[in-house]
């Protein structure tokens, strides 16, 4: 600025020259243009400005052509408000002070806003009179829009980020936009629907007169015009991206006359990302300019309106879900008491009838019609249990119990209760001790919900215990009493107590009797305790055993008084009948009383067999032991029957001494059938056991997800003793066949490996024979070369004939080594181009003394050369054999040989008038050892057509016989020119 402030003319200004500043002006020039901090000097009457680097960025676009001048003509916009000031200080000689104060500046041509935090200092001269002014000033434009904008955020975070619904969220942060109309002069909010194909105006700020002609629906397909509804959000819509529309007022059916109103158009982006929430249209300012920061508010924005709205809309669909469930689960417990109702029914009418007929004096049964309605009546009474438990269950969660408590001996009760289960204990070698002192005073409790909480923790401890015992104890503590179920079983693994009184939760592969169970056993429990007033909790040791304590308060005050009764006035009810659904199922985990296999107590007491006798053994897996027994008295007629309690026992069974067939149950305590079929699909030994599933899953997919894992079969209980035994002999049938077929294989590969072997032994005594072959051909060379005249004479035809031999022997011999090499794999062709008539040529010529002395007259027709790309010492090998062949089966009869063009391929064709190849035997001497006529009639090794068949298809060739006109055969082999495909 020192520089542009001496090289410019100042003559022509109010100033004048610069020689003729006055010494104060002087310095303050000086002060001015040394110090880093902005500083503006205006002197004068006409308020000439001048400043220094550190100002140049205030001034904009005016430095440096228009800004060292009259204030009034550089910043005429800001002359109306600066002009009164300076008269006023130039009156009172004291300096003004203003922070962030606004100024419409124009530095670029157009208004902006602008905000200044300066400080006006007259200057006086040597009179006293102020001759100018010193001003330091700083632009605060960026500090007051961030604390205006930063505001603003926060209290669209802070109002609309807490709101229930997507309504109640885009109406908050309307209301938030409307305080900032600095920033966002209007604003429309638009949210898409659940297709994403039409967004909706939730609300709209800064639009006074107009806000009703906002467009209340919008579609977000492609447009059509700039200006139709739809083609404002839609661009969005499509690329995600925000857009610059420069005027909005195209959808308000505004005017021409009205000034333009431009907009960003930002997506509101989903949290998952792959969708739009919604649209925000927001107004730009004409003093701002759209990048930078006031871009990123604008997206900011934006995206707090997003997170607000998802909120909201997590949570409306959160309600809804839970609404959803709570209705589900009262339909479900609705369904299961009505379920539960109409099963009794039919459940009376099945028990009352099976249990006149096992008591019928007048009718007795046989032994087997007998076991056969016990068992019946066992699992019937199961089931009835089970009904009764649901219903209890669904009424308790539901709140339409109706107790009735009373006081009662509680120690006696609980003892009477216990009783019942003294003789299934001492089956299953289990000690049941009780401590059950008099307690001091009645417990009032209702007597059917308290048997129920007895024989449920009961029927739970022996469930889950194989040594030891056990123990029951009753006290009184803390106003309390309390009944503790000690036992000795397998425990609960420490993660699995805080969810152990949840309905249907299962402990997965706890060692217990059975599989078995509905999963709400102790969730009653806890419901009827509950509804005494009381808690139920459990400790336990993994593999030392579990405890379950349930205390319920004594006295009567903490009980509704509509459900008390006096002693004695309470419901009738026979504990014995309850008692024995329990301890019937608990008789059931651990089967009959006598050996589960035996025979049977007469012949006239056995089944039919299902099955035709088999000499197979069939593993039957289930943790039920009725149904252990039941499968095993429809198969062991037929095969023999072994079975186990659950996968871990079948799979040590199963390796002990492998079955030809496995029936198996799905869930099992320790080990599945899942598991079960998983560890024996692993095991090299044990894979091919078929394997039958039985599950009580239905449906297609239960079936599918069984195939899958392995299953050769999947069978849904309730199944027909016909089903099984179709099953179980399908399986058994298969697995012989199987195994059949793995013999067979075992057979073949054995064959394979002979065929081998007697190929490699033909090619090393093929090897062999050549040496001396040759050694004997050169010693008969040098014989006959060192033989006189005479006796070349006497023995010339004895030395042909022995040469003929050797020959014989020799193309013998390379036959037996050719037949190993292409035996072991494919025909190596060295291919070269080649004259086919020349080689055929040549070999005629070579053979054709061997074919006169057989009195067989050769006639060779060639048009003339035929190049290909061909192996020579190959085909040779293909003319020899053919021609050797017309010799033998055609002796002194004439031999046609003819080569020609056929298109892309060269034409070789040998035909003889012998005697021919039967039409059934034309496919079959194409075979290695193989011949059409009878060996002791005519010799060779069968080979020489399977190796021409082998050379020329190696070639890309084919080769064929058909039968001559008049009696013979005719050899025709096809050659393409362009030698073998790569």
């Amino acid at each position: 600025m020192g520089r542009l402030i001496l090289e410019r003319d100042w003559s022509g200004t109010p100033l004048g020259p610069i020689a003729s500043w006055p010494s104060v002006l002087r310095t303050l020039v000086s002060m001015c243009l040394t110090t880093r901090f902005p500083m503006f000097i205006y002197w004068g009457p006409e308020r000439v400005q001048l400043y220094n680097d550190a100002g140049i960025p205030i001034m904009g676009a005016k430095h440096p052509d228009h800004a060292l001048g009259p204030l009034r003509d550089v910043f005429p916009e800001l002359w109306p408000q600066l002009g009164p000031m300076f008269d006023a200080l130039e009156r009172t000689k004291q300096a003004n002070w203003a922070e962030s104060q606004s100024l419409p500046i124009q530095r670029d041509g157009t208004a902006e806003e602008a905000y200044f935090t300066w400080s006006y200092t007259p200057v006086l001269d040597d009179d006293g009179t102020v001759a100018g002014f010193y001003t330091p000033a700083l632009e605060a434009t960026g500090q007051v829009l961030g604390q205006r904008r930063l505001r603003t955020l926060h209290l669209l975070t802070q109002r609309a980020g807490g709101a229930g619904s997507v309504e109640e969220a885009c109406r908050a942060g309307l209301d938030v936009l409307a305080e900032n109309p600095a920033d966002l002069p209007f604003t429309w909010l638009y949210v898409t629907d659940a297709q994403g194909t039409r967004a909706s105006l939730v609300g709209s700020t800064g639009m006074g007169d107009r806000g009703a002609e906002v467009p209340a629906h919008l579609g977000l397909r492609a447009p059509e015009d700039r200006g139709a509804p739809g083609g404002l959000l839609a661009p969005v819509a499509g690329t995600r991206q925000a857009q610059r529309v420069e005027d909005v007022n195209g959808w308000l059916g505004a005017p021409s006359s009205e000034p333009p109103r431009p907009a960003l158009v930002l997506p509101l982006p989903h949290a998952e990302g792959d969708r739009d929430l919604g649209f925000l249209v927001a107004g730009l300012s004409p003093a701002l300019r759209l990048e930078g920061e006031y871009r990123g508010f604008l997206e900011l924005v934006a995206g707090a309106l997003a997170t607000a709205v998802s909120s909201a809309r997590a949570q409306q669909e959160a309600r809804a879900r839970m609404e959803q469930l709570a209705a589900l689960d009262r339909a479900k417990t609705a369904f299961f008491s009505n379920v539960s109702h109409e099963f009794r029914t039919p459940l009376t009418l099945m028990l009352g009838p099976v249990e006149d007929a096992l008591v019928d004096p007048a009718e007795p049964l046989g032994p087997r019609q007998a076991e056969r309605l016990s068992l019946v009546q066992r699992n019937a009474t199961r089931l009835l249990k089970l009904v009764n438990t649901l219903l209890d269950f669904t009424r308790t969660e539901a709140g339409r119990v109706r107790a009735a408590f009373q006081p009662t001996d509680l120690s006696a009760f609980t003892a009477e209760l216990v009783s019942h289960f003294e003789s299934i204990a001492k089956r299953a070698q289990l000690t049941l001790t009780l401590d059950l002192p008099a307690l001091p005073e009645p417990v009032w409790v209702d007597r059917e919900m308290w048997e129920k909480i007895v024989f449920n923790l009961l029927s739970n401890a022996m469930k889950f215990t194989f040594e030891g015992g056990v123990h029951v104890r009753l006290r009184t503590e803390d106003g309390q009493a309390r009944l503790t179920v000690r036992d000795t079983g397998s425990g609960i693994p420490e993660q699995e107590l805080p969810h152990i009184f949840e309905r249907f939760h299962r402990v997965e592969n706890a060692r217990s009797r059975s599989h078995e169970g509905s999963g709400i056993g102790l969730s009653l429990v806890q419901e009827l305790a509950k509804l005494h007033g009381g808690t139920v909790d459990v400790t336990s040791t993994l593999g030392q055993g579990a405890t379950f304590c349930v205390a319920v308060p004594l006295g009567h005050g903490h009980l509704p008084r509509e459900q008390l009764v006096p002693e004695g006035r309470g419901p009738a009810h026979s504990v014995a009948r309850s008692a024995s659904a329990y301890v019937e199922e608990i008789r059931g985990w651990m089967g009959p009383a006598g050996p589960e296999l035996g025979p049977r107590a007469s012949e006239e007491a056995k089944a039919t067999p299902l099955l035709p006798p088999m000499s197979a053994r069939v593993l039957v897996v289930d943790d039920n032991a009725d149904l252990r027994t039941y499968i095993t008295g429809l198969l062991d007629a037929s095969v023999t029957v072994e079975t186990a309690e659950d996968g871990f026992a079948a799979l040590q069974a199963i390796r002990a001494r492998p079955p030809d067939l496995v029936l198996s149950d799905v869930m099992m305590p320790r080990l599945g059938g899942f598991g079960l079929l998983r560890e024996l699909r692993a095991d090299p030994r044990l894979r091919a056991i078929p394997f039958v599933l039985l599950s009580a899953r239905a449906g297609e997919e239960a079936s599918v997800e069984g195939l899958e894992a392995g299953a050769d079969d999947y069978l849904v209980k309730p199944f027909s003793a016909r089903e099984l035994a179709a099953r179980v002999r399908t399986q058994l049938e298969m697995a012989r066949v199987r195994r059949e077929v793995a013999a067979l294989a075992a057979r073949e590969a054995v064959l394979q490996e002979a065929v081998r072997a007697r190929d490699e032994f033909l090619s090393v005594v093929s090897h062999e024979l050549k040496t001396p072959l040759a050694g004997f051909r050169l010693q008969l060379d040098l014989i006959e070369r060192s033989l006189g005249p005479e006796e070349r004479a006497r023995l010339g035809e004895r030395l042909l004939f022995t040469r003929r031999q050797v020959h014989r022997l020799a193309t013998v011999v390379e036959t037996l080594l050719d037949m190993s090499q292409l035996s072991s794999g494919p025909v190596h062709l060295d291919v070269e181009d080649a004259d086919l008539s020349a080689l055929v040529t040549e070999e005629v010529a070579q053979a054709r003394e061997e074919l006169g002395r057989e009195g067989c007259e050769v006639r060779l027709r060639i048009a003339g050369p035929v190049r290909g790309r061909f192996d020579r010492g190959r085909l040779e090998q293909v003319v020899q054999g053919l021609l050797s062949n017309a010799l033998k089966y055609g002796a002194g009869k004439p031999v046609e040989v003819r080569v020609e063009h056929a298109g892309p391929c060269a034409r070789l064709t040998v035909v003889d008038h012998g005697m021919g190849v039967r039409p059934e035997d034309r496919e079959r001497i194409w075979e290695r050892f193989e011949r059409a006529v009878s060996v002791r009639n005519f010799g060779g090794l069968g080979l020489g057509l399977w190796i021409a068949r082998q050379v020329v298809e190696a070639h890309g060739g084919t080769v064929g016989v058909s039968e001559t006109p008049g009696g013979g055969a005719t050899f025709t082999v096809s050659l393409p020119l362009a030698g073998p495909r790569s």
